[in-house]
């Protein structure tokens, strides 16, 4: 990982590696290294120039956990970074998590970053789209409708009384698709689609590229998890 000098506060981590699926950490740094917050982006995991820890993770101004495969398998190949992760986040740090990563923010399994849960979307009352096939769902987005690639992603199970959300987005059934919370002194920005695919996501499944596809909806999540707090390395 490149030094970045004395001051951090602009530096993003994305993970890579066997918690995530290839595609899915590049399509998440480049989404970060495209926003309005001048971030410098680095991998980190098992197999980059620097692992996740809680070292690396002090001089980050975000971390972000991208799409992956199952859960648990996931689960199993972090758990020893969870205390890494909760302290970042708890201690000023921001989270970013999208799909698996907006999964893993939950609590069975997972960091625990989030008040409530978060749970299979496909298996909730009236989903549509209701099978794990790669596929296109629509969500309202700051009260517009917006279609995005999907892979079995999340929703997310708030409890009012573990703490205040914001939710930025819902699925077609009304359940929470985005939401930005606080986590001890951090924040915490889960999606369950992904608005980070690019139009070679859609066209390698064989699905249509919805005609409003563009990174609005990631920058927005960015903007506003960076935004609770100053613009450096730490949210107030």
């Amino acid at each position: 990982m490149a030094d970045t000098g004395d001051d951090h506060r602009d530096l993003a981590l994305v993970y890579r590696g066997p918690a995530s699926t290839p595609g899915c950490p590049e399509a998440v740094a480049a989404a970060l290294a495209r926003s309005r917050w001048n971030l410098t982006v680095r991998f980190v995991g098992p197999a980059e120039e620097e692992p996740l820890s809680s070292d690396v993770l002090s001089r980050a101004a975000v971390y972000a956990q991208p799409g992956g495969g199952g859960l648990r398998r996931a689960y199993r190949k972090v758990k020893g970074q969870v205390p890494a992760i909760r302290e970042y986040v708890a201690t000023g740090g921001r989270y970013l998590g999208f799909c698996l990563g907006g999964y893993l923010a939950g609590e069975t399994p997972g960091f625990g970053l989030l008040p409530g849960d978060a749970d299979r979307f496909i298996s909730s009352p009236g989903a549509r789209p209701d099978s794990a096939d790669d596929t296109v769902v629509t969500v309202t987005w700051g009260g517009l409708r917006r279609r995005m690639f999907f892979q079995d992603g999340p929703w997310f199970d708030l409890d009012p009384a573990r703490g205040p959300a914001d939710v930025l987005a819902t699925y077609d059934n009304g359940l929470p698709a985005a939401v930005v919370a606080r986590f001890g002194r951090g924040a915490v920005g889960v999606v369950g689609p992904h608005p980070e695919a690019p139009p070679d996501w859609y066209a390698g499944y064989g699905l249509p590229v919805p005609d409003d596809v563009r990174a609005d909806l990631t920058q927005d999540l960015v903007d506003r998890v960076m935004s609770l707090g100053r613009t450096g390395g730490r949210v107030d």
